[in-house]
């Protein structure tokens, strides 16, 4: 059942200061993925990844809408994002 399945939206850092933004329902497989050159063609040249924030969710496409709304961010509402200073809007 779907609703008992973890979800994430993670952000991770690259090697080369770069943000990377995905979706997964595996956190720890994802990032050795990633780390071992099987993950998104954007890290396999910007390795190693640092996972640097994440959210859960219950359902797969909540998850993947966050990641798009997140990919829209400016690096400067990811650093936010990630420091915890997020700001919602109204």
């Amino acid at each position: 059942m779907e609703e008992e399945c973890r979800n994430y939206t993670y952000l991770v850092r690259c090697a080369d200061g770069t943000f990377y933004c995905g979706w997964t329902n595996d956190l720890d497989r994802r990032m050795q993925a990633h780390n071992e050159g099987r993950g998104a063609k954007y890290t396999r040249s910007r390795r190693p990844v640092k996972l640097i924030y994440w959210e859960e969710f219950s359902t797969r496409e909540e998850a993947m809408r966050r990641e798009a709304a997140i990919k829209k961010l400016s690096r400067k509402e990811k650093e936010a994002l990630v420091s915890g200073e997020e700001r919602s809007s109204p």
